[in-house]
């Protein structure tokens, strides 16, 4: 399902570079849905998820069926009450989080309106899909994965839908993105309905931050609020300095971005959300061994899955972008800048996937003070870097940054996992590793001799580019599945069997 949802996003990409393009509006844009989604990884899938699950979790383990429905109740009424009032504060001060998220913007007049109408549009989204991660968040406690894990496929949706149709219609073509982010958020809520009735856990919202349960949610959610968001801050902190750069950079980072988080999204969120209820339940049942044996099982995951993407990233750049959004608005200039930032983010995904599964290490043992001091230093380290790398690389040097930032926040994570004995390497991991280097060597090799350049891809048409495209995507899965197989590595070392 996640896969299916990434599908659909990619095609939303696809659909809003095609109509347009990576200029000023689109800017205008990516900014006005960055700010809520920014904030929806904060209080939705991020820090409230990381906070709520696991004391769900022990509800569903240790306490009644009224008492758990108490504890739902409560905490939708308090998480609905404190959201809608951010969400109408968000709305007034649009003008102001436009001036300090994109400072940039105010020496463009025109960009600066712009992006202050859609933010006042999309902000709401923040309530919606924050109440859409609370019934997520039980579904996935009862071991319903496939429902939230589909529901952003009707965000996907509505903004295609949107451009496509909305769009010639207003007088601001590219507003009709921001009404399909809000439109999105309603629907998405509205979906969940039926399966939490089914569970018979639909929640009747009263308000109620002294209720027990309520108030641990909360004392684990704040710090868990910074620790999670490090990667987004990184991320928001890219998109500031961009905002002084030339038109199109947000842009850029904006494609290049969505792209990294394929992979990631596919795999990394999908891991991280598997494995935090089955974590939080052996860290309650004492269960240290399989607790370490999980991590290690998921590391291995990320290893075999995330070095091959990130060299196809690599490799494939330009085919890629090219085959998917160089068409209608979006230039071959644009496929050339962009190609350079998704290089650049894509170094970094094995760290971006780490951070989520070491994370859930913490989250789930409700140890949230250790992974904000860690996310300080990773996001000191970014804007170092950032203000290092921006004046020689421009957008790229944001990116790369980013990037290296993931590697020093899951280093950290790890290092500390491991000190602490909660997490211990198994056997084989020497092996393991010398196996999947000579794959990607294998399969970065042959992509890179045979992989047509960049150029010649700019003058096929589109049934050209894609066949090519799935051709050698195909070629590589291949080469790669063949040279760790050559080398002796069997299914049943990835098992948690094994």
């Amino acid at each position: 399902m996640t896969f299916i949802s990434r599908i659909f996003g990619l095609i939303r990409d696809v659909v809003i570079a095609n109509i347009f393009g990576a200029g000023a509006g689109a800017d205008a844009f990516f900014v006005a849905f960055k700010i809520p989604n920014y904030l929806r990884r904060l209080f939705a899938e991020g820090g409230f998820s990381q906070a709520f699950v696991p004391v769900l979790g022990e509800y569903k383990s240790q306490k009644s069926r009224e008492e758990i429905q108490t504890l739902i109740n409560h905490v939708a009424g308090t998480l609905g009450l404190t959201l809608f009032i951010i969400s109408v504060i968000g709305v007034i001060a649009a003008p102001l989080l436009i001036m300090i998220f994109a400072p940039g913007f105010i020496s463009n007049g025109g960009r600066y309106d712009l992006a202050v109408s859609m933010l006042m549009i999309t902000f709401p989204y923040i309530l919606f899909i924050s109440l859409t991660a609370l019934a997520g968040g039980i579904l996935n406690t009862w071991g319903k994965f496939g429902i939230p894990a589909f529901t952003p496929v009707l965000l996907n949706l509505s903004l295609i839908i949107c451009a496509i149709y909305l769009a010639p219609m207003l007088e601001e073509p590219v507003t009709a993105l921001a009404w399909g982010v809000l439109i999105a958020g309603v629907v998405q809520l509205l979906f969940q309905i039926p399966f939490l009735l089914r569970l018979k856990l639909l929640p009747k919202p009263i308000p109620n931050r002294h209720y027990e349960g309520v108030k641990r949610i909360i004392n684990l959610m704040i710090p868990v609020l910074f620790a999670v968001s490090v990667t987004q801050i990184n991320l928001m902190v890219a998109m500031w300095i961009a905002s002084f750069l030339q038109v199109g950079s947000i842009s850029w980072l904006y494609y290049s971005e969505r792209l990294m988080e394929f992979p990631q999204g596919v795999f990394g969120v999908a891991l991280a959300t598997v494995i935090l209820p089955d974590l939080a339940r052996l860290y309650a049942e004492k269960s240290s061994e399989k607790f370490s044996q999980m991590l290690d099982w998921a590391l291995r995951w990320v290893i075999i899955i995330t070095i091959p993407a990130t060299l196809g990233l690599i490799v494939l750049a330009g085919p890629l972008l090219t085959t998917l959004f160089q068409y209608g608005e979006f230039t071959a200039h644009d496929v050339e800048m962009t190609t350079q930032s998704l290089m650049a983010y894509a170094l970094g995904l094995s760290g971006f996937v780490m951070i989520k599964v070491f994370a859930s290490g913490y989250f789930s043992r409700q140890d949230t003070k250790t992974p904000v001091k860690i996310g300080i230093v990773a996001m000191v380290s970014n804007i170092i870097l950032s203000l290092l790398l921006v004046t020689p690389l421009a957008h790229a040097g944001l990116a790369l940054a980013t990037s290296l930032a993931s590697f020093v926040n899951a280093g950290l994570l790890f290092y500390f996992l491991y000190k602490r004995n909660v997490y211990q390497m198994q056997k084989g991991w020497s092996l393991f590793l010398v196996r999947v280097v000579l794959a990607c060597t294998t399969m970065s090799v042959v992509l890179h001799y045979l992989v047509p350049p960049v150029q010649i891809w700019l003058h096929w048409d589109i049934s050209d580019r894609a066949f090519y495209l799935g051709q050698w995507i195909i070629v590589g899965m291949i080469i790669y599945a063949a040279a760790l197989r050559l080398t002796g590595l069997q299914y049943r070392h990835m098992t948690l069997d094994s």
